[in-house]
């Protein structure tokens, strides 16, 4: 192969991995954007508290955001559902959801908060969870956050698996509407208010499990130093070959 031909061929492969790594630090830039958006949304609503109805689970254009709300109701006297393969603190365990209907709206998907696994093989909360000792049968005033549900991430298998409790693999709304016998369910779920003396272990961090603005940053960092690096190497051995 001619010196020429070698140059064009080192170079063409040198450009396509700029460019492919180039490209994924803009798409880590891009993530890092959008995670730091809902970080500062999350955390201006956390300021203000500037209660919104409990309705305003069912707008379909705040669907994405994130509001103070809250309001008086019951739960509704239908099976808990929990959601699988939830960590925290390096523990296994579920996160526990509740239908409940406000005094004005329709019913929503209440977020009560993270339990450990009583039994591994079941795969289902304490027999108290599954009851809703505590919360059924009785007016309750709740606040909390609206929000989206947890992302589905790959959408594997059936979303739900009824039982005593009904266990998830994923949120997904239209699912647990079917189950429930309604139409539809709002869009957003209120995970409620650390505060309140009732559900379980909860926070109100909207980025659990997943990369912080920070490391996305960091990722994006070490992309474009892996593209800056490439395009020294590739000038580097050009200038060595002309030399020769």
């Amino acid at each position: 192969m001619s010196p020429g031909l070698t140059r064009v061929v080192g170079w063409s492969a040198a450009a396509v991995l700029i460019v492919a790594f180039a490209s994924l630090g803009q798409w880590q830039l891009s993530r890092m954007s959008q995670k730091q958006a809902t970080v500062d949304a999350v955390a201006a609503t956390l300021a203000s508290r500037d209660a919104v109805p409990l309705a305003a689970a069912a707008d379909p254009a705040r669907a994405r955001s994130y509001d103070w709300s809250a309001g008086r109701g019951r739960f509704v006297d239908r099976a808990a559902f929990v959601l699988d393969n939830q960590i925290r603190a390096g523990i296994p365990g579920l996160r526990v959801y509740r239908l409940f209907a406000p005094e004005a709206g329709p019913p929503l998907l209440v977020d009560l908060g993270w339990t450990a696994l009583v039994d591994r093989g079941t795969r289902l909360p304490d027999a108290a969870i599954v009851r809703g000792d505590g919360l059924l049968g009785r007016d309750l005033e709740l606040r909390g956050l609206l929000a989206p549900p947890p992302s589905p991430g790959l959408a594997l298998g059936p979303a739900l698996v009824p039982g005593d409790a009904v266990l998830m693999t994923r949120v997904e709304p239209a699912a647990i509407a079917a189950e429930a016998g309604l139409d539809a369910l709002p869009p957003r779920v209120l995970r409620l208010d650390p505060a309140l003396d009732i559900g379980y272990q909860r926070d109100l961090d909207v980025l659990p499990n997943t990369l912080s603005p920070d490391k996305h940053l960091g990722y994006a960092v070490q992309w474009f130093g892996l593209a800056a690096a490439v395009f020294v190497i590739a000038l580097v051995l050009t200038i060595r070959n002309r030399r020769r």
